[in-house]
């Protein structure tokens, strides 16, 4: 993946990222979505870093009424398109933003986070307590970050990565006050732009807001 320049704001650097990216997609959910929401009454999804729209899209062929969030207008009019394509574009409203700015508003079952992450400064702290204020009762917050990275990837952690329990830890969230249906790594298998292939872990926090 490319890397800021000097000065260049968040919104530029993925616009950029996007314009060049084309529209193909895996087509697919990611996997901690599918195995957490599958079961779950639809309702209202928020799917904070939509990219492409493959999480969207999956949530929406489900029978959710989804609002779709990223901060760059390309990645956005890529997961329009790709919605449209496979026939559930009634069903998603896409909105830009930058999260460490503005946030979606209403009441939501079910928000998505899926590597939500990026090389610039980013308050994740006061972003999901907003998103976990906007949860509705019953509903399912779903985030998911590295554990570990990839040899070729750009999200390469300094200091090592935290663990489920000190990411959980870190957001705020106190595991007395909800049903924690899920804090664990999990491996997955990471497969680079050139063919690449690696044994990556994922944190993953489920939780279910009383």
């Amino acid at each position: 993946m490319m890397q800021p320049t000097a000065g260049q704001s968040p919104q530029d650097f993925w616009e950029g990222l996007y314009r060049g990216a084309g529209r193909q997609t895996r087509g697919q959910p990611s996997a901690m979505l599918e195995r957490f929401a599958t079961d779950r009454k639809p309702g209202r999804a928020l799917d904070l870093g939509c990219a492409k729209g493959d999480d969207a899209i999956w949530l929406a062929q489900q029978g959710w009424n989804v609002v779709a969030v990223d901060i760059a207008q390309a990645a956005l009019d890529i997961a329009e398109v790709n919605a449209v394509e496979r026939g559930v574009a009634d069903r998603i409203s896409f909105e830009r933003h930058d999260l460490a700015v503005s946030f979606p508003e209403g009441r939501y079952d079910l928000i998505s986070a899926t590597f939500l992450q990026t090389p610039f400064d980013f308050p994740k702290r006061q972003v999901f307590a907003r998103a976990y204020d906007q949860l509705a009762s019953g509903g399912l917050l779903l985030i998911v970050t590295h554990g570990s990275s990839a040899p070729w990837s750009w999200n390469k952690a300094e200091n090592g990565y935290p663990t489920p329990n000190e990411e959980l830890a870190e957001l705020g969230y106190a595991a007395s006050e909800n049903e924690v249906a899920f804090v664990d790594a999990v491996r997955r298998a990471a497969h680079g732009p050139n063919g690449q292939t690696a044994q990556v872990l994922d944190n993953v926090i489920a939780l279910v807001k009383t």
